[in-house]
């Protein structure tokens, strides 16, 4: 019940902001390109909300409540405070925020894929290390390949999203041009040590606690 409640005061919060921003390209507030943008990106985090259910549907895969609400915790602060209410603009360590949360959903995810991985063997016989230092190591890993992704926009749109240059475009020299690529990698890996600390505190030693993390394939 818990889970349905949630997702629909989502979709309700979501539908909030895609009424903000409609009303925002009607009164022309921002461009009518970057205002289309902001409808067409709040309509599909609405549209990601139903992303577990799909996964569930399509791969029959069982994703643990625990990482679906860590899930929906980033979509609301990326897509919807972020993006639809613009606090990535308006607050200047909004990006690192996301970028410090995002690697803790991973690091929750590798841990899922590890119970995954393992099939029916008994995960209170492992070690808790094999979890934390998956975990770790899939969520840097993940980030090291946005890292790629926001280079290749770069390189292809010229979008500036490793901010190799000022607002008015202006290019940066040396190691300010380096500064947040570099600072996006260090906040990702920090979000991930937190993770892994969390993890390991609540564990105390026993890998049977990341059973509940475990992702399992529907039969």
């Amino acid at each position: 019940m818990t889970y349905r409640k949630l997702q629909i005061g989502l979709v309700i919060f979501g539908l909030i902001c895609l009424a903000y921003n409609i009303y925002e390209l009607l009164i022309s507030k921002y461009s009518t390109q970057q205002g289309i943008i902001f409808v067409v990106e709040c309509i599909a985090g609405i549209a990601l909300i139903f992303l577990p259910e799909l996964v569930q549907k399509f791969f029959k895969l069982a994703l643990p409540e625990k990482i679906v609400y860590f899930y929906w915790f980033f979509l609301v602060i990326s897509v919807f405070l972020g993006t639809s209410l613009h606090m990535i603009s308006r607050i200047s360590y909004w990006d690192k925020i996301l970028h410090a949360v995002s690697p803790m959903v991973l690091t929750a995810v590798g841990y899922g894929l590890i119970g995954f991985f393992m099939k029916d063997a008994p995960i209170s016989k492992t070690s808790p290390w094999l979890f934390l230092l998956f975990g770790f190591a899939f969520a840097g890993l993940c980030g090291v390949f946005w890292e790629f992704w926001e280079f290749l926009c770069d390189t292809v749109a010229d979008m500036n999203l490793q901010r190799y240059a000022t607002s008015g475009g202006v290019p940066l020299v040396g190691r300010e041009a380096l500064m947040d690529t570099m600072g996006d990698l260090l906040t990702n890996t920090v979000g991930a040590l937190i993770m892994g600390v969390y993890a390991a505190i609540q564990a105390r030693g026993k890998a049977s606690h990341f059973e509940e993390y475990r992702l399992r394939k529907i039969k």
